[in-house]
């Protein structure tokens, strides 16, 4: 951006073109733009029309060196985007251990739940996850914590038909 151009104030379309391009870098995982526009005072905790936060968006498409970006510059990890999931519960859907194991690492609580109450256990659980079920617990997750159905990551797995994940937590209870 030019000198002459940075003095004079965005239009409506060029903000939602630059945030457009904001959320893309998030979803491609540009841990260095990304780091140079949090400098220049970028809100960390940005949501796009669907409430999903940068962090939202770099954790759930696996950008590790990205989330740590976000996280270093004050991103909020346990803002759910509208439908209510937060980017561990994402990256747990996602099948990602890195990641989960990441977010836990820098502090994330394993048991955080948005509104649905929802954890990143049961969402582990209900896709068969059988390596972040196991990382989760080893982590101290609550076996027996249910969401706000009252559904535990054991009912969730065999609601799902997620045999694998089922028996793991079937073995907790003995």
């Amino acid at each position: 951006m030019s000198d002459q151009r940075s003095s004079t104030p965005m239009n409506d379309d060029e903000a939602a073109a630059f945030a457009e391009e904001v959320f893309e870098r998030a979803r491609q995982g540009d841990a260095v733009m990304l780091a140079r526009l949090l400098e220049k005072g970028l809100p960390a905790n940005l949501r796009n029309h669907k409430g999903d936060t940068l962090l939202m968006l770099a954790s759930y498409h696996g950008h590790l060196d990205a989330v740590k970006t976000l996280l270093q510059h004050g991103a909020d990890p346990l803002i759910a985007n509208d439908n209510g999931q937060l980017p561990m519960a994402g990256a747990a859907f996602k099948g990602d251990l890195a990641m989960v194991r990441l977010l836990v690492e820098q502090g994330v609580a394993v048991d955080s739940a948005a509104a649905d109450g929802r954890t990143a256990l049961m969402m582990a659980a209900m896709f068969n996850r059988t390596a972040i079920v196991e990382y989760l617990l080893g982590k101290g997750a609550d076996a027996q914590r249910q969401d706000a159905k009252g559904i535990s990551a054991l009912g969730a797995a065999q609601a799902m038909g997620a045999a694998d994940t089922a028996a793991q937590l079937q073995a907790l209870r003995g």
